[in-house]
């Protein structure tokens, strides 16, 4: 039986072993987040600060508080640290050379967390869904640009995605079985773990939004179903002792490590400050998530946006209300916050795919109504992607890599087979046209594009990086201490030194020339300050090449000299 066919709505596909599903969805998901994954540079500015404070608790075998450079880091909580640290200790042990440097392997917890979102996403969906539709709604959410983002990035998202799909799987078997007995004691017991230990955790790698997705949830189906007794399946009282197993002996200790900060800091300073207001410089008003959707969603967007008529009339079927508890009341409260980041509402974003799927499975998609020219999204976006990879190239004077020229053509074909599709009305083809159309563009994009010369002028750490290794091989010295008074980049401290000097172009003179084997990265605007700095060192210290290039945040232009010290200071 053809994956189409698997797919096409009202389909048995019960016969289909579940194993041979799971192992297609892991297959497609790593088709999907592979490219680019460990070519692309460190991203600016979460990603190093992650990987940062990771390299700095294998450099001082601290695990307990979290730093990067001096500066606690008192944000999020240990957990994803904690599993960055494992991959990295565990690739130095198998002898990968200069395990610490590589990005990569910071991100494999990330990876990890994507995929097993996609396979989540498939298991909650099989208590609320048929088997086509389940799988519907995981390629749905492998094919995102967001999660897919979030696989490549060593941050604590796509983990957090795991854990709340984790949950909601649980609740959903409550939530549908309740009074009717179908759940025996045992799977009970069973799915009560799952639930607990994925609420520990998630609260371990980000605090709050983990639990805060099925609180919520319980709280507005209790209400509709007026009653929550259904809920003592979730065996709240040895739930909340292992949650707390999973929690505490961390906890404990920073605090005590800390002296009772890292509470005060994060839930003061950092969440109650994105509450109030648009925390550094990412406000927005409410609707901007459900604006950025059809961008971060797809392909998936203009389905749903399709499926949303189907779900207004499902609202009161059993299956539709929990999704709705799942997404409404955790959505409102994100667009009501005033900070905004796109990768927030990514534990929302299965419950879209399961409806998107639903209303697949009963061939409701709102294909006759004026809504379906939301479906051109799905190759219009594509080809934008196409267009912007043929320009740029000329724009910046430098070539895509390869695999951009190789997917291309595949692009444009895949995107008319999706436009034939659209005008046929085929639904269900959609799907897998889809996740092939998302995988093209995401190897055009991660693995030509991002990795190629064309993005060579954004990739300023590595290069920097670069000139200070090729520097080295210049001098007798066993190291050179880095300083960049204009750059202050995490990433620059990721591929250099925890102790990299970032001050005043002055200070960095008088650092320069006070000390043997040294090297300072000084933009253009800052030299006479710099030179002015170096007073009577100025003899020992030379220029060896320069950088010109673009800072991937906000896009400032620099030129970038390369200032040399390997002698004795005065």
């Amino acid at each position: 039986m053809s994956l189409n066919d698997f797919l096409a709505p009202g389909r048995a596909a019960v016969q289909t072993p579940r194993r041979g599903v799971a192992l297609l969805l892991v297959l497609i998901s790593l088709a999907l987040f592979l490219p680019g994954f460990a070519s692309l540079q460190p991203m600016d500015r979460d990603e190093p600060r992650f990987a940062q404070a990771t390299k700095q608790m294998l450099e001082t075998g601290d695990f307990v508080a979290i730093r990067f450079q001096a500066e606690a880091r008192n944000k999020k909580p240990v957990g994803v640290y904690w599993l960055q640290a494992g991959f990295v200790a565990g690739a130095e042990a198998l002898g990968v050379p200069q395990a610490r440097a590589k990005i990569w392997l910071y991100r494999l917890p990330s990876l990890i967390g994507a995929v097993a979102t996609v396979l989540l996403t498939w298991w909650a969906a099989l208590a609320l869904v048929g088997e086509g539709a389940a799988l519907i709604a995981a390629m749905l959410m492998a094919s995102t640009i967001l999660l897919g983002v979030e696989a490549r990035l060593a941050k604590t998202d796509a983990i957090v995605a795991a854990t709340v799909a984790a949950a909601m799987g649980v609740l959903a078997r409550h939530w549908m079985e309740r009074g009717q007995r179908v759940l025996s004691g045992a799977e009970q017991w069973r799915l009560a773990g799952v639930f607990w230990a994925a609420l520990g955790v998630g609260l371990l790698v980000k605090g709050p939004i983990t639990p805060m997705v099925p609180a919520f949830a319980s709280l507005a189906l209790a209400i509709h179903a007026r009653s929550a007794g259904w809920l003592r399946g979730l065996k709240p009282l040895s739930g909340l002792i292992l949650c707390l197993l999973v929690v505490a002996p961390w906890f404990v200790l920073i605090m005590v490590a800390t002296k009772g900060a890292f509470l005060s800091d994060s839930l003061g300073a950092d969440m109650m400050s994105k509450v109030a207001a648009g925390q550094e410089a990412h406000g927005a008003p409410p609707g901007s998530y459900l604006a950025a959707f059809f961008l971060t969603g797809w392909p998936m967007a203009p389905l749903t946006l399709l499926a949303a008529p189907f779900v207004w009339r499902a609202r009161r079927e059993p299956a539709v209300a929990f999704l709705l508890a799942w997404l409404v009341p955790a959505w409102l409260l994100f667009e009501a916050v005033p900070t905004k980041l796109p990768h927030y509402v990514l534990p929302l974003f299965p419950v879209l795919a399961i409806l998107t799927a639903a209303a697949i499975e009963k061939q409701a998609l709102a294909l006759g109504s004026r809504l379906r020219w939301g479906l051109w999204l799905i190759p219009g976006v594509a080809v934008l992607l196409l267009l912007v990879g043929l320009i740029g190239p000329v724009v910046l004077g430098a070539r895509s890599g390869w695999l951009f020229y190789l997917a291309a053509p595949f692009v444009l074909w895949q995107a008319w087979r999706m436009a034939v599709a659209i005008r046929a009305r085929a639904a269900g083809s959609l799907v897998p046209g889809g996740a092939l159309l998302a995988f093209l563009c995401y190897m055009m994009v991660y693995g030509g594009v991002m990795t190629s010369p064309v993005f060579h002028p954004f990739a300023l750490s590595p290069r920097l990086a670069e000139a200070r290794a090729r520097a080295l091989a210049l001098t007798p010295c066993p190291d050179l201490a880095p300083a960049s008074p204009g750059y202050r980049e995490p990433s620059l401290v990721f591929l250099t030194r925890t102790d990299i000097l970032f001050d005043t172009p002055e200070a960095t003179g008088r650092f320069m020339g006070q000390g043997a084997c040294r090297i300072a990265f000084i933009n253009a605007v800052d030299e006479p300050a710099f030179k002015a700095g170096l007073g009577a060192g100025a003899d020992g210290v030379r220029l060896t090449e320069r950088l010109a290039g673009i800072n991937l945040n906000g896009g400032r232009k620099l030129d970038i000299g390369v200032y040399l010290r390997q002698g004795e200071g005065p």
